[in-house]
């Protein structure tokens, strides 16, 4: 574990119930930190990231820094010959993801993005119903993911460690949308952009919106941290519409169901929970153990996909 805070918290919870997954040391800019949260979750070594990241018992790190600080701890960890998992988005520009990747393909170690919304039953069900013709071609994605931070200050209105809604939460429509638009067979390389708005907080973007187009696929997504979004999202096809009522989930359970709309009927499909956390964790573990450099819920691809549309975006909007 690299970096002590609220998100590793959970992030702690999920690995417990993991297969594959131990919590064994923490890291940190601070060594007291380190040893307070090894203490309280039962890690068995604590120290600097280079002490954790110089340790042969270590096979994995799960970085869970600020945005600015993941490429270089990233990059540190798979020189140190660890496999990688990096909490969302992988680094605020491509350039940065592009580093990564790379070194992760020249030492032959593993980087898995975080995307908690990649795993489980209800991911692989969206997949398939892109994918499968069923109710015709998938034409539309709309989603929004947004809230009120209550406060204006603190991280996610500090310019200096990446905040704003975009890299924060609005990453979650974005990757969705990408994943849409490759199980449908659409070209997710370059996508073209119709519209971004924003509306900047305390110099971040507080708001943001995005129209993007992947080759007959409309993905229309939104994001705020100054105000709740609307949780449902909805896939348009030719011949239904299927309304995904609590498209993110949890921490602690992935989403559990979706409504197909056809021909004025309407149908629940109920799909098993995971905690997907902890299937994460595994799916890393996996890749590390049969020798894979990628993990198939979240390619590199897709990384480099999100990477350029967040890069493009955020430009955009702290441009005004």
């Amino acid at each position: 574990m690299l970096g002590p805070g609220a998100i590793s918290r959970d992030f702690v919870v999920g690995l417990r119930a993991s297969r594959h997954g131990v919590l064994h040391a923490v890291g940190s800019s601070s060594p007291e930190r380190a040893a307070a949260f090894a203490a309280e979750h039962g890690a068995e070594a604590s120290g600097t990231y280079d002490e954790i990241l110089a340790r042969e018992d270590v096979d994995a790190v799960y970085v869970g820094t600020v945005h600015t600080t993941h490429a270089d701890l990233a990059i540190r960890a798979l020189e140190a010959g660890k496999a990688v998992l990096c909490e969302k988005p992988a680094s605020p520009t491509l350039d940065e993801v592009e580093r990564i990747l790379e070194t992760a393909q020249r030492t032959g170690r593993p980087f898995l993005e975080a995307f908690k919304t990649r795993f489980g039953p209800f991911a692989d069900a969206l997949r398939e119903l892109a994918a499968g013709g069923e109710l015709g071609e998938l034409e539309r994605f709309e989603g929004a993911f947004g809230f009120d931070a209550g406060t204006r200050a603190g991280r996610l209105f500090d310019p200096a460690v990446g905040g704003g809604a975009i890299l924060d939460v609005g990453c979650y429509p974005l990757a969705l949308a990408i994943d849409l638009a490759a199980a449908a067979g659409r070209p997710i390389a370059a996508p073209v952009y119709r519209a971004f708005e924003a509306e900047l907080v305390s110099g971040v973007d507080g708001t943001a919106s995005a129209e993007l187009g992947f080759v007959g696929l409309t993905a229309a997504i939104a994001t705020s941290v100054i105000e709740p979004l609307s949780d449902p999202a909805v896939l348009r096809f030719a011949d239904a519409e299927v309304v995904l009522p609590n498209v993110w989930g949890s921490r602690t359970e992935s989403p559990s169901s979706l409504i197909v709309r056809r021909g004025g009927e309407e149908r629940v499909i109920e799909v098993p929970v995971v905690q997907p956390m902890a299937a994460e964790a595994d799916a890393l573990s996996l890749a590390l153990a049969e020798g894979r450099l990628e993990v198939p819920q979240m390619p590199w691809a897709h990384t480099r996909a999100a990477a350029r549309v967040l890069t493009d975006w955020r430009a955009a909007a702290l441009a005004g």
